[in-house]
Parts: structure tokens; sequence; C-alpha cells
């Protein structure tokens, strides 16, 4: 075998190594870094497959499910996407202070854990109206069209 023939053998069983390596850290344990989005029914179709998974679970929050506890900052409702009209529904469990927006019936995205019968949210976005509309000059604001400004999706 001639030496550069030899030199490509070894170039290429180093480029097979480097590239079984680097296949290895990129595929190895995706399924562990994924943070997956789910909807309470997904959520809850998933059965022991959604137990322990880190997700973004999305839904309206249930009217008459908000406990907020000001002493240990322990807040818990529940997430469903047609709550008010029977649809499935996941409890929350959240740690701080909600965001001054969170109100009953608001569209949330809670990320976290599900444990098989409640999901630790380690954070709680809000879903809010992105417009915004400056009062004309000298116009009186009128606060039921404020309201209905953040109520649109």
């Amino acid at each position: 075998m001639s030496p550069n023939a030899k030199r490509q053998l070894i170039a290429v069983a180093a480029m097979a190594v480097a590239g079984g390596a680097l296949a290895y850290v990129a595929l190895g344990d995706i399924d562990e870094n994924l943070v997956y989005y789910w909807e309470p029914q997904e959520l809850l179709a998933r059965g022991e497959a959604g137990i322990g998974k880190p997700v973004r679970l999305g839904g309206v929050v249930k009217n008459e499910s908000v406990d907020f506890d000001e002493q240990s900052l322990e807040l818990t409702f529940a997430v469903g996407i047609a709550p008010e009209q029977g649809g499935p529904t996941v409890n929350v469990n959240a740690t701080g202070a909600p965001p001054q927006m969170f109100r009953e019936g608001i569209g949330v995205v809670v990320e976290g854990k599900y444990d098989g019968a409640t999901f630790a949210a380690d954070r709680v976005l809000v879903k809010h109206s992105n417009e915004y509309r400056a009062p004309e000059d000298d116009a009186a604001v009128d606060a039921g069209e404020l309201a209905e400004t953040l109520a649109q999706d």
C-alpha cells in the first residue's frame, strides 16, 4: 500500500469516527431535550408517555378554578381548551406571583411537567392583545373599550 493511500485511509477513518461522534451527540437522548407544546386533551391522551416530560401546555383558565395563596405564593388553577363546554382540563400548580394580566378565562401557556394528576408549572405566560390604540388628543379613555382591546384575539 502506498503512503498516499495509507493517509487517505486514515483520513476517511478519522472522518467516520468524527461523524459518528457528532451523530451520537446530536441525536443521543434528543427526546430528553425537546419541549413539546400540547393542549390539555393531547397531554391527557399521551397517558404514561406524557408524564415527567418537559411540556408547554396551552389553553384557557377555567372559570372559578383560580386559587392564589398570597402567603405561600401558591397558585392553582385548571386549564382546558373549552373548559366551560365540558372539555378536558388539567389542574396546574405554580409557585410565585401570577402575571399581572392573569385571570379566569384568559389564554395561558404554562411550562413544566405533568405527574399524572397535576401539572407542576415552572412558568406561567398569559396571552394578551398586542394592539395598542392611543387615545385621540383630548379624548376621554373609556374603560370598557380599553378592556375590549385586551379581550380580542
